[in-house]
This record gives structure tokens, C-alpha cells and sequence, in this order.
């Protein structure tokens, strides 16, 4: 009796979990990233990243294969769609960098009792900074209580305690990166009631 060698292959008996590459701009898939509205900088993105992926997605043999398959018509809107989202996509970053330029800061320092303080800071959320983050740093590096609190006009500020106006004059403008010009300082008193 002639025995065969037995093949035996391992089949994992779970679904084995797959590496899935998401990009760094928009947080979709690469093969998506197309529809997210920054398809120039996730390409940049992918090919600094992940090399071997960019080639296999943008390589001139890869979009020639994909651009065979369309009819002549819709090459052409698909020529003018991408147009449009790029030409969009400078448009509202221009905006974002304008709107960064003009936002200002304000720092207020806003008297309690007769010798106690809070600091109060606005407008950081413009600059792109999370502001619990922000909240949460401060009162480590200060030693200090502080939180994000809504304010009367529907916006959020972040309420420190204790006179730390200077040191956070400091700190936005040299850890944050923003121009001494957009941030500003304010003494405010508060009111005695009749």
C-alpha cells in the first residue's frame, strides 16, 4: 500500500482580522480617498506613507486601466468633477487660512472676590486648538482648577483659576504658535450688586 504524503494546511477556525490603511488627511481607506474633497494632499499623503499602495492607486498604468473603462462622455465629467472638488478644496483652505489670520484671542481676567481671580480665554477653538486639551494642560502646568464653560453668546471659553493672564499670554503665543497681534488682554471687573 502506496501512502501518500498528507497535505495538511492550517485553516484558522476564527476570521483572521485584516490590516486596513487609512489615510492621514481624510481618515478614509485610500482607495476613497477621492471622494473626501482633498484628493491632492491624501495622494501627497499615500505617497510619502505608504509608497507601494500610491503605486498601485495613482500609477499612469493604473488610472489609464480605470480610465478605459469609462465611455468618452464620462471621462470628461470626471475630468470636470475633479476640477471642481480641487478648485473647492483650495477655496475653502484659503477661507480657513483667512479666517485663522483675523480670529483674535481674548484674554480676561475677571475679579471674584476682592483679591481673587479667574482667567477667562476665548476664541481658541479659531486657531484649531481642542479646547478640554487645552483646559486640561493648563490647570497641570498652573497648578490650578479649569474647565471649558459656555458663555452667554453660545460660545465656549476656557475658565482658569487664579490671576494666570500672563502666563497664558505666554503660552498661547509661543507653544500655540499665534501672533502677539491676534491675542489681546482684558481686566475685567466684576459688578457690585444694588
Amino acid at each position: 500500500m502506496a501512502s501518500e504524503p498528507a497535505t495538511t494546511e492550517t485553516v484558522p477556525s476564527e476570521p483572521q482580522a485584516r490590516h486596513i490603511v487609512y489615510c492621514g488627511v481624510c481618515t478614509l481607506p485610500p482607495e476613497y480617498c477621492e471622494f473626501g474633497g482633498t484628493a491632492k494632499k491624501c495622494q501627497d499623503w499615500l505617497e510619502k506613507n505608504q509608497p507601494d499602495l500610491h503605486e498601485k492607486l495613482y500609477s499612469e498604468e493604473a488610472v489609464a486601466a480605470t480610465l478605459s473603462t469609462l465611455s468618452l462622455d464620462a471621462q470628461k465629467r470626471a475630468a470636470k468633477d475633479s476640477q471642481k472638488k480641487e478648485a473647492k478644496a483650495a477655496a475653502a483652505e484659503a477661507k480657513a487660512a483667512e479666517t485663522k489670520a483675523q480670529a483674535q484671542i481674548l484674554i480676561k481676567r475677571v475679579e471674584r472676590n476682592k483679591r481673587k481671580y479667574v482667567t477667562a480665554v476665548s476664541g481658541l477653538e479659531a486657531h484649531g486648538m481642542d479646547l478640554k486639551k487645552v483646559a486640561k494642560e493648563w490647570g497641570k502646568k498652573f497648578a490650578t482648577g479649569s474647565s471649558v464653560t459656555k458663555t452667554a453668546s453660545g460660545g465656549e471659553e476656557v475658565v482658569v483659576q487664579g490671576d494666570n493672564s500672563d502666563d497664558i499670554f505666554d503660552w498661547v503665543v509661543d507653544v500655540a504658535g499665534v501672533p502677539e497681534a491676534n491675542v489681546e488682554c482684558i481686566e475685567d471687573k466684576k459688578k457690585k450688586g444694588a
